[in-house]
C-alpha cells in the first residue's frame, strides 16, 4: 500500500471544491506496516518471509474492507442520515434512467408527494437525458453512480477511478444542471483509491442502512420486508430502477414494493429527505 501514491491523486479540478483527505487509521497502519516491514528486511534480510506475510496481510484487510459497501474503514461513508436530519429517511434509486421503470417510479413518488435521491449512470443519462431532466423537475436529486457502471471498477487505479467518475460528474453536471454531491460505487465495492479520489472531485461516498435486493429478489413483498424490518429514522434505504427484478408476469419489482414501503413510512410518521438535504442541513429541502 503506497501511501504517497494516493496523496497523489488529490487533484482538484477547477469546478469543484475539493475536500481535504485524511487517510483512515487503517490505510495508515497499512503503509506504516509497508515501511516496517522494508526496513526490516534491510536490516535483516533473513526477516523477509514475516515482512512479506505482514505485508499480504495488511493487503487482505484492505481488500475485506472494500469487499464490505458500508464499511468506513477506508474512509467516510454515508451509511446514515446525520443527526440533525430527525425522524428522516432517504429513499436512494440506483442505475438508471431507465426508460421504461424511471418514469413510472417518479409517477409513483408524485403520488405519494415523496423526494427521492437517484444514482445515475453517466452513459445512461446520456441516451435518455430527458428523463435526468425529469427527475431534477421532480423536485429529486441526481448523484454520481460512474459514467458506465462496470463491475471492474472496485479493481481500478486512481487513474481510472478519477476518469470514470470525473466523466459522470461532467455528464450528469450538464444534464441536470447542477454537479452531483455524493457518488456511489457500483455494486458498493471499491479500493483504498477512492476517497482521495472524492476528495479531490469535493464528492462524498453514500451507501446505505439497508436494501431489499431488489434486483435479484423473485417476489416484491420479500423485498418490501426486507426494507421494512427495523426500519428507523435517518435510514438510507436502496432500491433500483435499473437493472430491476420482474415477477413472473414481467412487472419490474421495484413498482410494487414503492407503495407498501412509502405508506408504512408514513404510518411511521417517518418523511423522506434527499442526501444532498441533509449534506446542506436542511432535511426538509430537496
Amino acid at each position: 500500500m503506497n501511501s504517497a501514491s494516493l496523496r497523489a491523486t488529490h487533484v482538484t479540478p477547477a469546478s469543484a471544491t475539493a475536500r481535504r483527505w485524511r487517510p483512515s487509521p487503517l490505510i495508515s497502519g497499512a503503509a506504516a506496516l509497508h515501511a516496517g516491514a522494508a526496513a526490516a528486511v534491510v536490516a535483516q534480510p533473513h526477516a523477509w518471509p514475516w515482512a512479506a506475510g505482514s505485508v499480504v496481510a495488511s493487503h487482505l484487510a484492505l481488500i475485506a474492507a472494500g469487499l464490505w459497501p458500508r464499511s468506513a474503514l477506508l474512509g467516510p461513508n454515508w451509511t446514515r442520515l446525520p443527526e440533525h436530519a430527525g425522524q428522516r429517511i432517504a429513499l436512494t434509486i440506483d442505475d438508471g434512467p431507465d426508460p421504461e421503470v424511471t418514469p413510472r417510479v417518479l409517477d409513483l413518488l408524485d403520488h405519494f408527494d415523496v423526494r427521492a435521491t437517484f444514482f445515475c449512470i453517466g452513459d445512461l443519462a446520456r441516451r435518455h437525458p430527458h428523463l435526468v431532466e425529469a427527475i431534477v423537475a421532480r423536485g429529486h436529486a441526481v448523484e454520481n453512480h460512474s459514467q458506465r457502471h462496470r463491475h471492474t471498477f472496485s479493481v481500478s487505479g486512481p487513474i481510472v477511478m478519477k476518469r470514470e467518475i470525473e466523466a459522470a460528474q461532467r455528464t450528469l453536471a450538464e444534464i441536470a444542471g447542477t454537479p452531483p454531491r455524493f457518488f456511489r460505487a457500483p455494486a458498493g465495492l471499491r479500493n483504498p483509491f477512492l476517497e482521495p479520489v472524492l476528495c479531490g472531485l469535493g464528492l462524498h461516498l453514500a451507501s446505505w442502512t439497508r436494501r431489499g435486493f431488489d434486483t435479484r429478489a423473485k417476489e416484491a413483498g420479500t423485498v418490501t420486508h426486507r426494507l421494512l424490518d427495523g426500519l428507523a429514522a435517518r435510514d438510507i434505504l436502496l432500491v433500483h430502477d435499473g437493472h430491476a427484478a420482474r415477477d413472473a408476469s414481467g412487472k419490474p419489482l421495484v413498482l410494487d414494493v414503492l407503495p407498501p414501503l412509502l405508506r408504512a413510512a408514513a404510518e411511521r410518521q417517518l418523511q423522506w429527505t434527499t442526501l444532498r438535504a441533509c449534506l446542506d442541513g436542511e432535511a426538509g429541502q430537496p
